[in-house]
């Protein structure tokens, strides 16, 4: 049997229904695709290339479900100032970003993404709960085109705003502010033209969700009841256009009673992926059971401050709850191994229990969990012979994670993303011993330093770049 890669001699962590740890293990792949795992004695190829993996742990390419495109270049500013932050995305998203912001924030958060080992992930075109770049297709195309050069995989959310319309957005002809507003019809027409152009292009490196905001309390309450209406039979709209095409209709920002609208609203269903779902009511955990709906828990989000994700008691109702990272700002990176334990600390304080949320288990949340969430558990997520061959490698030998025993505690509880040392997607090694093999990291870094400058002139926001009165503490 003939390989193009044989990655060989470390813990392979295989993920796959068994959940077998083969130590001394062995990977082959061709093609793109795993053609053999075993112990590194029995699998007999003849490989182009061979990677020895001693001293390493080997396992599937971690998936992020739910962050955001576009927070790569906003991260710390205004952080401190209540809902200061908030304010910036969205004046950044509709009315300061041109392309060539989406591009250099894509190709950063994507370098980002595989230098910890993150093959794939959910990025949400925009921030807020409701400011998307959908007034043109050029925004999303030009993350596409970020990601894809990188080498990672990206699942890319559009939708529009939450009514009501018009939105006022902006582009820089020239590098002059051009207002203009932007109606439901005009993004909707955005999102069919993202999806007929980039869903499952590239290798399925690129696909495209839907997403409408949700629709809460505070909604029905402050907006005209005809506004409120045209919200909701806008996330119909939506929500059948990703049914028609097949794609995943993801939301961001669940709480306190919203799931129940959306169930009345006929958004639910194993294609939906609800993101944060903080302190649900008993019910909405058995609606999100009765239809199949995915979760996306974010621990380390300031919903997560705000309010709890009850997601011991969603996967006890055998809910699919995958991890997230919100990445990458106010306060949080891509890192899945920071979100990995800050998940197993969350519910363990709210239990009292240090048993709550075993290790293999969040494992899985950000493994096959992760690609179960997507659709995708029958290609990506796991160690197996026919599925794509996303594997990533891990150094043990680093003081941090000796001494070299119970690899898999070490790997989940100590690891964090810079011990990783090579990642492949597909088959290609896009990380080499921690450097890209298909970008310059340099390049990438002054990308995006020149145009975060650039957003911060056309939004007038460098005093939020100054320490707050109260960094140190009142």
């Amino acid at each position: 049997m003939k390989a193009d890669t044989l990655l060989t001699g470390g813990w392979v962590v295989t993920m796959d229904p068994e959940r077998r740890v083969i130590e001394n293990g062995a990977v082959a792949v061709a093609d793109g695709k795993i053609i053999a795992v075993g112990a590194a004695g029995e699998i007999d190829v003849e490989a182009a290339r061979v990677i020895d993996t001693t001293g390493h742990i080997v396992f599937p390419g971690l998936i992020d479900v739910h962050a955001h495109a576009g927070h790569g270049l906003v991260k710390s500013i205004g952080m401190h100032g209540g809902d200061r932050w908030e304010e910036i995305c969205g004046e950044v998203y509709t009315k300061a970003s041109p392309p060539e912001f989406w591009y250099a924030e894509a190709r950063l958060a994507a370098l980002e993404r595989l230098r910890f080992g993150v093959t794939t992930g959910v990025s949400l075109l925009g921030g807020g709960d409701t400011i998307m770049r959908t007034d043109d297709p050029a925004h999303a195309s030009a993350h596409c085109r970020g990601v894809v050069e990188v080498g990672t995989r990206s699942v890319v959310a559009v939708g529009p705003t939450r009514a009501p319309h018009p939105l006022i957005y902006a582009d820089w002809p020239n590098g002059v502010r051009r207002e203009y507003p932007v109606s439901f019809e005009r993004q909707m027409q955005t999102c069919q033209q993202i999806a007929s152009e980039w869903h499952d292009t590239h290798d399925g490196c690129v696909q495209i969700a839907m997403l409408y905001p949700v629709l809460r309390d505070e909604h029905e309450r402050d907006m005209s009841p005809e506004d409120y209406a045209i919200a909701c039979e806008q996330a119909q709209i939506v929500r059948a256009y990703a049914r028609e095409k097949g794609l995943i209709f993801t939301q961001d920002g669940h709480w306190r009673g919203s799931i129940r609208r959306a169930d009345k609203l006929g958004l639910l269903g194993a294609d939906s992926l609800l993101s944060h779902c903080i302190d649900l009511h008993e019910d909405e955990i058995g609606l999100v059971a009765k239809t199949g709906t995915k979760i996306a828990h974010n621990p380390s989000a300031n919903a997560s401050i705000a309010g709890r994700c009850p997601a011991i008691e969603l996967m006890a109702a055998e809910v699919c709850v995958a991890l997230g990272s919100d990445a990458t700002a106010p306060d949080r990176s891509g890192d899945m191994f920071r979100h990995m334990q800050q998940a197993m600390h969350y519910h363990r304080r709210h239990f009292r229990d240090a048993s709550v949320l075993p290790i293999g288990r969040v494992l899985e949340m950000c493994t096959i969990g992760g690609a179960r969430a997507l659709g995708l558990e029958d290609h990506l997520g796991s160690l197996e012979v026919g599925k794509t061959g996303d594997i990533v490698t891990l150094d043990l030998r680093r003081p941090h994670l000796f001494p070299p025993n119970m690899p898999l505690h070490s790997l989940v509880c100590f690891a964090n993303g810079n011990d990783v040392t090579n990642v492949m997607v597909s088959g290609e090694l896009v990380l080499d011993q921690g450097k890209s093999t298909r970008v310059t990291e340099a390049e990438i870094l002054d990308d995006a330093a020149r145009e975060a400058t650039t957003m911060i002139d056309r939004i007038a926001a460098q005093v939020d770049l100054a320490l707050p009165a109260d960094f140190w503490g009142s």
